[in-house]
């Protein structure tokens, strides 16, 4: 009788350790706070691939899931992702839009749905936008570094310069206001004025803003100075340069601080880049997010403030070496 009441207990002991081995119980679904839906311009540009694996990372550790997609540089793709995102009931929708203007359709139906959108690096310009948050670089401020630092480079020869930009994108914009802000002001009191004789769409890629480049010095054999309104399109303008064994003579300012835009600033090809920061804006975001579901007030717009990159900042730079 002694034995067979040991064996229960111990039958009993084993039932108890099965049900309360001390790993805590699989929470993975009561934990769940549903999916957030990114939709980014492109993840071809290593920028945004940076801001997509930074969103789903951070975001993942408070419960959500997160579905990144890349638009490819098509407004109507990115269109019908956010109508896929709202056809799946995500709880929050983050895009960089390609186009400021054309998302706004879109940006108007999820919130129609009930579904907050935050922007992150690139806004919205359409009509009556209605976006719970916009988390950038402070763009306008990037742009006026880079118009003194092609000052800088110049120093005070003037000449020649022209303008890589992006006009569907409000960010870029923004840069090419900054810029030609700083630009203007010296040529108040200087004795050499720097004259902005090309603007040309760059794409936000190499190959047109190699195209580009080409074009501008058919028209302008004595330019001078570049400002490319990202780091894919300025390494385009370098290229050509090259080629056309202007190099020496034109000085190029890129924007973005990417690793190739940095090790091309190393190695002399591109004189400064203001660089913007993809993980803090990321990061951002989805404490942006994580408020206003905890009902917390957000503000419209929240700018991180770009810092210059020179060749000396490249030479203690370990990340490039």
């Amino acid at each position: 009788m002694r034995i067979k009441m040991i064996l229960i207990v111990l039958s009993l002991s084993l039932t108890l350790v099965g049900c309360h081995s001390g790993e805590p119980p699989d929470s993975k679904e009561t934990a769940n706070q549903g999916t957030i839906g990114v939709s980014l311009m492109t993840l071809t540009n290593p920028f945004f691939k940076v801001i997509g694996d930074t969103i789903a990372e951070k975001a993942a550790t408070q419960g959500y899931d997160v579905m990144v997609v890349g638009a490819d540089e098509d407004a109507a793709k990115q269109s019908a992702q956010v109508n896929d995102f709202i056809v799946s009931g995500v709880a929050a929708i983050v895009l960089a839009p390609y186009d400021s203007r054309a998302i706004g359709p879109a940006i108007a139906a999820a919130t129609s749905a009930g579904i907050p959108v935050f922007t992150v690096d690139n806004g919205c310009l359409a009509e009556g936008c209605n976006v719970t948050c916009h988390v950038a670089t402070d763009n306008e401020m990037g742009g006026r570094q880079a118009g003194e630092a092609i000052l800088e480079a110049l120093d005070g020869r003037g000449g020649p310069v022209a303008i890589l930009d992006h006009k569907v994108t409000e960010s870029c914009l923004l840069r090419v206001k900054g810029f030609k802000e700083i630009i203007e002001r010296s040529n108040k009191t200087a004795d050499n004025p720097v004259a902005i004789v090309s603007e040309l769409p760059s794409g936000g890629n190499r190959a047109t803003g190699h195209r580009a480049t080409k074009d501008i010095l058919q028209a302008h054999s004595d330019l001078v100075g570049l400002f490319a309104i990202n780091d894919p399109s300025a390494l385009g303008a370098c290229a050509a340069l090259e080629e056309d064994g202007k190099q020496d003579q034109v000085v190029v300012i890129g924007f973005d601080g990417q690793p190739e835009g940095k090790k091309a600033i190393l190695a002399g090809r591109i004189y400064a880049d203001p660089i913007q920061f993809p993980d803090r804006m990321a990061k951002k975001t989805v404490e942006m997010i994580l408020a206003y579901f905890n009902g917390q007030e957000v503000p419209a717009e929240i700018l991180i403030p770009t810092e210059i990159y020179r060749q000396s900042d490249a030479k203690s730079d370990r990340s490039i070496q």
